[in-house]
Order: structure tokens, then C-alpha cells, then sequence
């Protein structure tokens, strides 16, 4: 039996554990900042770096929240960039977005996709994606469904690798993330990807 099959069988014998109700607002969508018009509705991903899609997830410690910024390439799957840090300031998506565009040896025609929080329409975010002459795409409503891998991959992240548990600090959470994502990246099969890891994907498109 696939993970798939098992989690459904699981789900519906109301096997599953259910996630803590208390959640930390990630998206601030009421700022003075531009906003900008969705450009992936029914667009075929063919490539890798053609789109990356972008969001923050909170992890728990015992002090309070941090936050987590990911970068994900549509066409792998693969987590391109990321950083934790313990505060939803600009900085942390902006070392994220760092990380994917150093690491990618190619991003022309390249679409950076996001939710309308006021940290991916800010000027200093924006102007990196400009300067690298990335296209800006962000959702227009209901973004959980208009950034459903971003949310996905957060719910991958925080089920299947254990990311949803409460940390001692943010160096315990930080440990755990960057594993996570390793493995995540390097040892998940995916269905959707012909039971490749991201990285396979990725490196063979590359």
C-alpha cells in the first residue's frame, strides 16, 4: 500500500492526528503596497525554474512562533531556498529568495509566485525580483487555492516530517527544519513526480 492510499484509509476510519487549532497569522494583505495580478492561472509548467511559488509557515517553540520562508520549484517539487527566522520581518524571505536565485544556474523566464503579503509586495522584495528580471505573480483570492503547492508542501513539511511539534528554541527549530527539507528534498519519493525525490527531478532537468 502507497503513503497515499494509507493516509486516506486512515482519514477515513478518522485515524488521522489532528492538527492543534492554535495557528499564528502569516499573511498581512492590508498594506499600501502594489499588488500584483496572478500570471500562472492554467499555465503548464514544463521546466524546472519556470515557476517558484513562495510562502511562510509558522513553527512552534516553547516561547512562541517562528516563521519559516519557502521557495519551491513547481516543475521538481524541490525547496529552492528557505530560511527561519523569529520574526515575520522582510529579511527572512528576502535570505530565502537569496538562497533559490544562487543556487539556480538558470532563471530565465522565471515567474515568482506568492500570496499578497506585505512582505512579497514590498519595494526591497520586489526590486531584487526586478533587478533579476523575474516575472511577479501573486494571487488574487482565495490564495490557499491560487498557492496550493506552497501550502502543500508547508503540510508535507509539518505532517510527514514532524515540523508541527513544539521546539525548545529557534536553534532546535532551525536544526529541524534544515533537516526536514534535506530529506524532504533528497529522500521523498513523489507520486506525481514518477516516485523521484525533488532533487533527481531537478538535477536531471537542470
Amino acid at each position: 500500500m502507497g503513503r497515499d492510499t494509507l493516509f486516506n484509509v486512515l482519514r477515513k476510519h478518522n485515524m488521522l492526528t489532528l492538527r492543534k487549532k492554535t495557528s499564528a497569522r502569516t499573511t498581512n494583505s492590508y498594506h499600501r503596497f502594489y499588488k500584483y495580478n496572478n500570471l500562472i492561472k492554467n499555465i503548464d509548467v514544463t521546466r524546472i525554474n519556470q515557476v517558484w511559488v513562495s510562502d511562510i509557515t509558522y513553527i512552534r517553540t516553547i516561547k512562541g512562533f517562528c516563521y519559516l520562508a519557502l521557495i519551491t520549484d513547481v516543475h521538481s517539487r524541490k525547496i529552492v531556498g528557505y530560511d527561519l527566522s523569529d520574526s515575520l520581518e522582510l529579511k527572512g524571505c528576502v535570505r530565502a529568495l537569496n538562497k533559490a536565485i544562487y543556487q539556480a544556474k538558470n532563471i530565465k523566464q522565471l515567474i515568482h509566485h506568492s500570496d499578497r503579503g506585505i512582505q512579497y509586495c514590498s519595494n526591497v522584495y520586489t526590486q531584487i525580483l526586478k533587478r533579476k528580471k523575474i516575472d511577479i505573480s501573486m494571487t488574487e483570492e482565495n490564495h490557499c487555492y491560487e498557492n496550493a503547492m506552497a501550502e502543500r508542501v508547508n503540510g508535507i513539511l509539518k505532517d510527514e516530517f514532524y515540523l508541527d511539534q513544539t521546539f525548545d528554541n529557534v536553534s532546535h527549530a532551525k536544526r529541524a527544519a534544515k533537516n526536514a527539507i534535506n530529506l524532504y528534498n533528497e529522500i521523498r519519493l513523489h507520486l506525481s513526480l514518477n516516485y523521484k525525490t525533488p532533487n533527481m527531478v531537478y538535477k536531471l532537468s537542470a
